[in-house]
């Protein structure tokens, strides 16, 4: 495990589209099939990262209650399967339906979509407004595995309810730190 921090895109980038295999159902979903009109997050995660398994039950919460108010979750795997078994689609299909995911898990076998996103750890988090623009890039909230906080969701809920409160974000954001996703050879 290599602790890695986001790399931050930049505020203001269009989300790229993307098409990728959903692990559950096997069906390939476009970005446009899952956008919301109201504001969507994309988080890259995997099955095998500690700092993932810290939040995975805060992050089914947060974003039960987020998607009842019109936002849209994405999750995304681009962890290289090969070298990473745990992070195969079967295992991914498995975690979500233990962990009862409300949202898409998709498998970027390529890895070109955490490329286009700039995404660098796992998890890594981004909101993008209703045009897909981008508002929100970093941290789940302070938690991390061993530091005694617990995981709460902090600085995601407060940047979507400053969104769905038709306010802008505040540009001061934390970057996410976690396992840095496995690329592949």
């Amino acid at each position: 495990m290599v602790l890695t921090p986001s790399t931050m895109m930049p505020l203001g980038t269009i989300a790229p589209d993307f098409k990728l295999m959903d692990a559950v159902t096997g069906a390939e979903k476009a970005l446009s099939d899952l956008k919301s009109d109201t504001a969507t997050v994309v988080v890259f995660m995997c099955n095998h990262c500690p700092f993932v398994k810290h939040i995975q039950t805060q992050l089914v919460d947060v974003a039960k209650t987020y998607m009842a108010k019109g936002v849209s979750f994405i999750t995304i795997n681009s962890n290289d399967a090969d070298a990473f078994p745990e992070d195969s689609p079967e295992r991914m299909k498995e975690a979500a339906i233990e962990f009862d995911y409300p949202f898409p898990y998709l498998f970027d076998e390529t890895q070109d979509v955490a490329k286009a996103y700039q995404a660098a750890c796992t998890p890594d988090f981004y909101i993008f407004d209703k045009n897909l623009k981008c508002v929100y890039r970093g941290q789940f909230d302070d938690s991390r595995p061993g530091n005694d906080t617990p995981p709460t969701g902090q600085d995601i809920t407060n940047a979507l309810d400053t969104l769905l409160a038709g306010n802008p974000i505040s540009e001061n954001q934390k970057p996410s730190i976690g396992c840095n996703i496995k690329w592949k050879a």
